[in-house]
């Protein structure tokens, strides 16, 4: 389909002047649509500029010299002053020649020229489309029909039981209007029957709503009695003396088609066409290149109420910078198209995408090989079966310029899965702006999305696969869901719910025990004892450190072992056991004390650094693991300070007989010493003393005549090693 813009786009009303430049004839020339003259007037002069070889490369396409084409592009992509769009028209070239290798090297640099361009965005994310396109070989079956000739032939539309299309199929010896675009015949609209066997055309006969110059294609509502057409603008021409295309109905009233009605939105400086009604004729989808749009033609959305139709809505989600035309709408909600700006085999592809509402929704898809193929193919229609149906192109191995083939389909189209979902809170208030990533099953974000201000979302996704949902927010807990869309339905939906970060955290203050100042250059290691995470940190001059909780809930139980040390202090080490059941703040130094002492003789180590009770077993003073790991410590302490002398006293309570308690409690204390020297310099600077039940701490006395009636609680705190300090 070597056509400009919009399939042929307009008639030229020019005159040429008398001129002995050859460049400026080849421009005339090419203005006024006839390309082989322009050929002529261009490979005549003796040197062109970027312009004049952009001019002979296109010419060349349009007359369907591809490789002359390729020749003259290659020249302007050479040129320090080229653009993106010189590079992409020769990656096109190049595709409609099927040197796809080169192609795709030309459109790598396109899309580091052109990044923001929406065909570069779409080739950057379809990978290796070309085979991609290539797998579906099996899904098509085409036929070139007998009918056409080795003219125009091409935009189908179906009118009840019929096929209406456009040809310029005239006898060329005895018509003397033809558009220099082509040398063809101007094109008129012709219905034929459709046989059921093999899906030929017979019965030719030329449809009554033709003039002289161009008419069709045309679109019908399902009964055949609205018709939209395309036809030159008769009536004015465009500022730049071009006669463009319009878009007309026609109602069919007792047999009889009316006097055609030029849609109202129409303009002399623009191209409408390309209609396709829904079955109801109350919507239509054409192509034009007015103002508004992304670039080239766009395909456009309208609705009619009674005979006024309304103001044209820009179909966004397809449009590219390139070409989007030939629209055809089916009734299971799908829009066909053809696009050179979307990632295909070279010149115009059919794509397909699923309407909602009538607005595109998600990705359009490349209908595949071989209904596409390295030139233009273009206006598919479509049976309500997604059976058979009709389509254009200017392949190799047609009959002439544009050639009509039928098609059957192995299978219906596909367009997979919408998930739709809200983010919520867990009382059910709207998230808004929250971010959702879509993953698939190996863990791999696919596709990122905002929550809109009511908090929706939506991805549209392959079907019979498992995706899961992971929302974001400041001041929020992560929240996640999952989605199955193996499932019969189109939608599927599936919330996500943010918990709101309530500011759980811990607090840290580390005073000196005596002026209760705040410590700075505290060393502290918190060791969680549920994850087995440990984080280590140095106070500031405040002496304290703040923990978000930000992977606890509340509900759940924290546990921490927190070990504190600074030169000249006493080392410390607690546990931190705490019921997170409010949200906010949760100070440690309040539940504990983590409050330093310097060494003061007289003092208890134990107490001081918090030992845990040294056990033994019944009757025995041998060294216990458990017991070991307390006497680690005052080992360290001993070590800090080189000069530090300790009595280490062991005490019993006052079961069992005086004697065997004293003698108890001295092995104990003698051992446990022995413990200690082993492990420090000057071991001399610890001794054991067992004291038994001579310094009980409570009224819990047992012996001769004296019962006691103590708790085992009580016996308890009777049962004990102190560490006093004696010299330092």
């Amino acid at each position: 389909m070597k056509k400009s813009l919009l399939l042929l786009l307009s008639i030229s009303a020019f005159s040429a002047a008398t001129s002995q430049n050859s460049i400026k004839k080849a421009k005339n020339a090419f203005s006024a649509f006839n390309y082989s003259k322009a050929i002529s007037k261009y490979e005549y002069a003796k040197s062109r500029d970027i312009q004049s070889e952009r001019n002979l490369a296109k010419s060349y396409a349009m007359t369907g010299n591809l490789l002359k084409a390729e020749e003259h592009y290659a020249k302007v992509v050479a040129m320090p002053d080229k653009t993106s769009d010189d590079v992409y028209n020769y990656a096109q070239t190049l595709m409609n020649n099927k040197k796809y290798t080169e192609a795709q090297t030309q459109l790598q640099v396109f899309t580091s020229m052109a990044v923001n361009d929406t065909r570069a965005m779409q080739l950057k994310n379809a990978g290796d489309f070309i085979n991609k396109i290539k797998a579906g070989k099996d899904n098509f079956t085409i036929k070139n029909l007998a009918i056409n000739t080795n003219q125009q032939d091409f935009g189908t539309s179906y009118y009840k039981n019929q096929i209406v299309f456009a040809s310029s199929r005239r006898n060329l010896g005895l018509v003397s209007r033809r558009w220099n675009g082509n040398k063809l015949p101007f094109l008129d609209m012709y219905v034929s029957n459709r046989n059921a066997s093999d899906y030929e055309l017979s019965k030719l006969e030329r449809f009554k709503q033709n003039k002289k110059h161009h008419e069709g294609p045309a679109s019908f509502s399902a009964d055949g009695n609205f018709m939209a057409f395309t036809r030159n603008d008769y009536k004015s021409k465009a500022n730049d003396g071009v006669v463009t295309l319009e878009l007309c109905t026609s109602e069919n009233k007792d047999g009889k088609w009316s006097t055609p009605q030029i849609v109202a939105f129409n303009t002399k400086d623009y191209s409408f066409g390309h209609p396709s009604l829904t079955p109801d004729g109350k919507t239509m989808y054409f192509a034009s290149d007015m103002p508004g749009g992304k670039g080239g033609v766009d395909i456009y959305k309208v609705e009619r109420n009674g005979n006024t139709w309304g103001t044209p809505e820009n179909l966004k989600a397809i449009n590219t910078e390139g070409n989007e035309m030939f629209p055809f709408y089916h009734k299971d909600g799908i829009l066909f198209f053809s696009s050179n700006g979307l990632p295909g085999l070279g010149g115009l592809d059919v794509f397909a995408i699923k309407l909602r509402n009538g607005t595109p929704t998600g990705n359009a898809q490349n209908a595949g090989y071989p209904l596409n193929d390295s030139q233009d193919d273009f206006a598919l229609i479509v049976d309500e079966n997604q059976k058979t149906g009709y389509f254009s192109s200017n392949r190799e191995g047609g009959k002439g310029d544009d050639d009509i083939y039928s098609i059957s389909f192995a299978k219906p189209f596909k367009f997979g899965k919408l998930i739709k979902g809200q983010t919520k809170d867990k009382a059910g208030n709207i998230v808004s702006d929250a971010k959702v990533d879509l993953k698939n099953a190996n863990g791999v974000v696919v596709n990122t999305v905002n929550s809109d201000a009511n908090g929706n979302y939506e991805f549209f996704v392959e079907e019979e696969k498992t995706y899961n949902l992971l929302g974001t927010k400041t001041k929020y807990y992560d929240g996640s869901n999952t989605a199955n869309t193996a499932v019969p339905d189109d939608i599927i939906y599936s919330d996500v719910t943010l918990e709101k970060d309530p500011g759980l955290s811990l607090y840290t203050l580390v005073t000196d025990k005596a002026t209760g100042q705040a410590l700075e250059s505290v060393k502290i290691k918190y060791i969680n004892k549920v994850t087995g995470k440990e984080e280590d940190i140095t106070t500031p001059e405040t002496g304290d450190h703040l923990i978000p909780l930000t992977n606890n809930r509340l509900g759940d139980n924290l546990s921490y072992e927190i070990r504190l040390e600074k030169a000249g202090y006493l080392p410390k080490t607690v546990t931190y056991n705490q019921l997170i059941d409010r949200e906010g703040r949760y100070d440690i130094h309040k539940a504990l004390d983590i409050s330093l002492e310097k060494p003061q003789i007289g003092g208890d180590l134990a107490k001081l650094i918090n030992i845990n009770p040294i056990y033994f077993d019944l009757g025995k003073y041998n060294i216990r693991k458990d017991a070991a790991i307390e006497l680690d410590k005052i080992v360290k302490v001993m070590t800090d300070y080189p000069t530090m002398v300790v009595e280490l006293g062991s005490h019993t309570d006052c079961r069992s007989s005086i004697a065997s308690n004293m003698k108890l409690s001295d092995n104990r204390a003698k051992a446990s010493a022995a413990y200690i020297k082993a492990r420090i310099t000057n071991p001399e600077r610890i001794f054991g003393k067992g004291y038994g039940e001579s310094k009980l701490l409570n009224g819990c006395a047992c012996e001769g005549k004296v019962k006691s009636t103590c708790s085992e609680e009580e016996h308890q705190k009777n049962r004990r090693t102190e560490f006093v300090i004696m010299k330092m």
